[in-house]
C-alpha cells in the first residue's frame, strides 16, 4: 500500500464564495462519494483547503498504487459531472502515519 495526495480543482478560484445550487448539489454527491472512501478506509483524511490563493480540495488516500487512484478519480461525481473540475494525484514517498 501506498499514500498519494488527490487535489480536487474548482472551475474557478471563487468557486468556493460563489458556487451555484446545481454546483452545491455536485459537491453534496462529491462529499458522500469521500464519505465512503473514508468509510472503507480508502480515504485517510478529506476536506476542502482555504488556501489564501484558491480553495481547493485534497484527500490522502491509502491504496496500491496511482492507476487505482485515477480510477477513484474517474468516478468522483465532481470529476464526472462535467463541471470543469481538475484533479492532481502525487505520491508520497513517505509517510508518518499516526497509530
Amino acid at each position: 500500500m501506498g499514500y498519494f495526495v488527490y487535489r480536487l480543482i474548482p472551475p474557478r478560484r471563487t468557486f468556493a464564495e460563489d458556487m451555484t445550487e446545481a454546483e452545491a448539489q455536485i459537491m453534496q454527491a462529491h462529499v458522500a462519494y469521500w464519505r465512503t472512501l473514508a468509510d472503507q478506509r480508502i480515504a485517510v483524511v478529506v476536506g476542502p483547503v482555504a488556501d489564501p490563493a484558491e480553495t481547493y480540495g485534497m484527500a490522502v488516500v491509502e491504496i496500491d498504487q496511482e492507476r487505482d487512484v485515477r480510477d477513484l478519480a474517474s468516478r468522483d461525481p465532481a470529476v464526472t459531472s462535467g463541471a470543469g473540475f481538475r484533479v492532481e494525484i502525487s505520491p508520497m514517498h513517505r509517510a508518518i502515519v499516526r497509530a
